[in-house]
């Protein structure tokens, strides 16, 4: 390996790959760090088929990330190449121009992302699926949304969103789960100006008077450094902020506290954090529903997990732009996480927390407070409220009814008592590094010379959307401002 190169990027997650490629498209020299195994080029065939394998949702390379109460919530991460993109559910959806115009921020305007995301659709594969493939639970799902009078319409891979049901895009050609580091890193892997390193966790950022000078890593034979003229953070929303405070960037009085020296006193790392808070509604199907589904399993036909998706606007949607998700999964909720039914997302959360470290140790998970439905008029609280009423007439409509045998949840006369003790993340953590507080609208680290943040922890806040495909065109904003 060289000993110093351009650029050292830190996280080959989602981000992390499109950052690098198009550094190396530029003509630098790109050390790219991974705290997961980098199981190379897609066509080599060295991929384990549970990640390949769109239809479900694998765990076999998670960070093992869990909340501090007592229901002991899982917070699934990625440590692989590629990170949560061949980790997640691949549904992919763009957001509404709102969410982009609404964080004020020049160069983040919806017509500005709007050619970036359709490149990010196109070299992410997104498939829709054809009506012949929708499998008997998700069908029964998008007709009871027409039956309750919303348009069959696929709007997620656009900017202007409506309340509508369809069968949701998805980044998985031929059922295969087309992650980013297929996307983007394998057209450059055969550049000598890249080099990727597997199995290496981020210690930190080397800094001297105010300028980066490289990074500071532990791999499997041990602690190493690599120099770099500029590093380009790309942890996630959770490691991003964990790497600048093991560096000494954030609150000065916690990293006292934790022994660390202090380099830049930036109390909003580890802030803002927030996800899109989620309640689930699971039912016991019937004997219907069984016969539907074994019948398309004796075909050979897929079966996954998600499919059936709807938008819709709560009585709080302000001018009626969507702020709910609901959506059919075929596996994966109830007591047992073993069965179908509706998950309900609030897509415009105001409640938000904070990531903190346990110490300096790179290994040691960080403490992470969602503060769910915690913000003060309890406006996520009554969008979920809503959404679990929607999703008992999805459920009421003769398509999905004729396959239900009941719903699983109690029809507690106090849904809000249930949703509190529910209430659960959907996989799309954001913010903790937010732009107009950490960074600048580029991403620069305040203070920091050469110091740049990639990814969703850029998030000021959150997308209506699913986080995959706005976390790659956060990278593309970002990369083409370090390129141009």
């Amino acid at each position: 390996m060289r000993e110093r190169f351009d650029v050292a990027v830190c996280g080959g997650g989602t981000a992390g790959p499109v950052v690098a490629s198009r550094l190396v498209e530029a003509g630098a020299s790109v050390a790219l760090l991974e705290a997961g195994p980098d199981h190379g080029a897609y066509a080599d065939g060295g991929w384990p088929s549970d990640l390949l394998d769109a239809s479900t949702i694998p765990t076999s390379h998670d960070w093992g990330y869990v909340s501090e109460d007592d229901r002991r919530l899982t917070f699934d991460r990625a440590k692989v190449i590629g990170g949560c993109s061949a980790h997640n559910g691949t549904t992919a959806s763009w957001g509404h121009r709102a969410d982009f115009d609404g964080w004020g921020l020049d160069g983040w305007e919806a017509d500005e992302v709007l050619p970036l995301f359709e490149e990010a659709t196109r070299r992410m594969r997104v498939r829709r699926f054809a009506e012949s493939e929708w499998t008997p639970f998700h069908r029964a799902f998008i007709e009871a949304g027409v039956e309750l009078g919303l348009p069959h319409e696929d709007g997620l891979l656009s900017l202007d969103v409506r309340p509508s049901v369809c069968a949701e895009p998805q980044n998985s050609p031929d059922g295969v789960r087309w992650n980013a580091a297929f996307a983007y890193l394998d057209p450059v892997r055969d550049s000598d100006r890249l080099t990727v390193v597997g199995r290496a966790i981020v210690d930190g950022v080397l800094i001297r008077e105010h300028r980066v000078v490289g990074v500071a890593a532990v791999g499997d034979d041990g602690p190493f450094r690599i120099d770099a003229d500029r590093v380009v953070v790309a942890g996630g929303t959770y490691g991003s902020p964990a790497i600048l405070l093991r560096s000494g960037i954030g609150p000065a009085e916690d990293l006292r506290g934790l022994g660390i020296e202090v380099v830049a006193d930036h109390p909003g790392v580890g802030g803002n954090l927030h996800d899109h808070p989620s309640f689930a509604v699971p039912i016991e199907p019937n004997e219907e529903y069984s016969r539907r589904r074994s019948a398309i399993a004796a075909t050979g036909g897929d079966l996954p997990d998600e499919m059936g998706f709807s938008c819709l606007a709560t009585s709080l949607a302000t001018d009626g732009v969507i702020d709910l998700h609901l959506f059919s999964v075929d596996d994966g909720l109830g007591p047992d996480q073993d069965l179908p039914g509706l998950f309900v997302t609030c897509l415009t959360p105001r409640s938000k927390g904070r990531l903190r470290l346990r110490g300096p140790d790179p290994n040691a998970a960080p403490i992470l407070d969602h503060a769910f439905l915690s913000d003060a008029d309890d406006h996520d609280l009554e969008v979920i409220v809503e959404g679990v009423q929607h999703a008992r007439r999805f459920l009421a409509a003769s398509p999905l009814a004729s396959l239900v045998a009941r719903e699983v949840m109690a029809r507690t006369a106090d849904l809000r008592s249930a949703v509190r003790a529910g209430v659960r993340h959907c996989y799309h953590p954001v913010g903790t590094c937010a732009m107009g507080d950490v960074t600048d609208e580029r991403g620069r680290v305040h203070g920091i010379e050469g110091l740049v943040v990639a990814d969703a922890s850029l998030m000021p806040q959150t997308v209506r959307a699913t986080t995959n495909l706005p976390t790659v065109v956060i990278a593309e904003r970002i990369a083409r401002w370090l390129v141009a």
